[in-house]
């Protein structure tokens, strides 16, 4: 018996051996042309075709531009009554869009994400009054300016400050929206510089909400671009204090994945060409920009 059982395992290795020399493997290894041997094309060089033909070429063949924005920045980007996104920032895009002979898709975030989902190839691109700082540019590119800045120190209507300088906001409660340069400038010019104490500082996702909050008496001060601080003010009875370029780092400029040149020249291209046929000018005059 017990001789039985070693012949018996002896011819199961024999089985097994020859079993192993001839299985199919489940993946065969892509063929020539970025192909599987059973003609599926495979992840990896999928996505091979866009890669070498730029990023301008994969927006073409896609038919369409996804642009993200915080639509909460009249007159620059804002949601109407009939849920359309209007302002400067949408009509110029729409106009870019034309140019590239593609259609524009925009999606609203928050705008401290809207880098992270380019680079994250959620979008195309970020139209959203955003500046081109030396930060941002370490993470994204950016295009040459459509429109230059200016900010705004904002305060309630019945507000008795005096801010003749940047620098007077200093010890108040001021607020700013998370991720944007005037956020920055507080934390650089006023926290760093131990003027203002960090739990007299706000952050706010959206613009309206930081508004509020000034109007209430929350907080003091709220710094952001000046063209839609004039518009809050006129809904929510806030007054502009002071409007100013010493915070301001740049223009504003339309951001794009880092090392698009193809994307990069285009859009350079066509933004100095809307600037020079004048119709920049009548999309800031069409939205009551100065």
């Amino acid at each position: 018996m017990k001789k039985l059982g070693l012949l018996f395992s002896a011819l199961m290795i024999v089985l097994l051996t020859l079993s192993a020399c001839t299985a199919v493997p489940q993946t065969a290894a892509p063929a020539a042309g970025g192909e599987s041997a059973g003609g599926q094309t495979t992840g990896s060089e999928a996505a091979a075709p866009a890669a070498e033909g730029g990023k301008l070429a994969a927006i073409k063949a896609a038919g369409k531009i996804v642009v993200g924005t915080s639509a909460d920045y009249a007159p620059y980007e804002s949601i109407d009554e009939n849920g359309n996104f209007v302002g400067f920032d949408m009509d110029l895009i729409r106009a870019v869009g034309e140019k590239l002979g593609v259609e524009v898709e925009i999606v609203d975030m928050p705008f401290d994400s809207l880098i992270a989902a380019v680079q994250q190839g959620k979008i195309d691109a970020v139209i959203a009054a955003m500046q081109a700082t030396a930060e941002r540019d370490q993470q994204v590119d950016f295009t040459i300016p459509y429109r230059m800045t200016k900010d705004a120190f904002v305060a309630a209507g019945n507000s008795s400050l005096v801010i003749e300088k940047p620098e007077d906001a200093a010890g108040k409660r001021i607020g700013a929206q998370t991720g944007t340069v005037q956020e920055g400038w507080i934390q650089k010019n006023l926290v760093e510089t131990g003027l203002t104490p960090a739990d007299q500082v706000f952050s706010y996702e959206r613009a309206d909400q930081a508004a509020l909050d000034v109007a209430s008496g929350r907080i003091d001060l709220l710094l952001m671009d000046a063209e839609p601080s004039i518009a809050l003010a006129d809904e929510t009875g806030l007054k502009i204090l002071l409007i100013t370029e010493l915070t301001a780092e740049g223009g504003k400029s339309i951001a794009i994945p880092d090392g698009a040149a193809d994307l990069k020249a285009e859009l350079d291209r066509i933004i100095q060409e809307l600037i020079d046929d004048g119709t920049v000018l009548k999309i800031q005059e069409a939205n009551g920009l100065p």
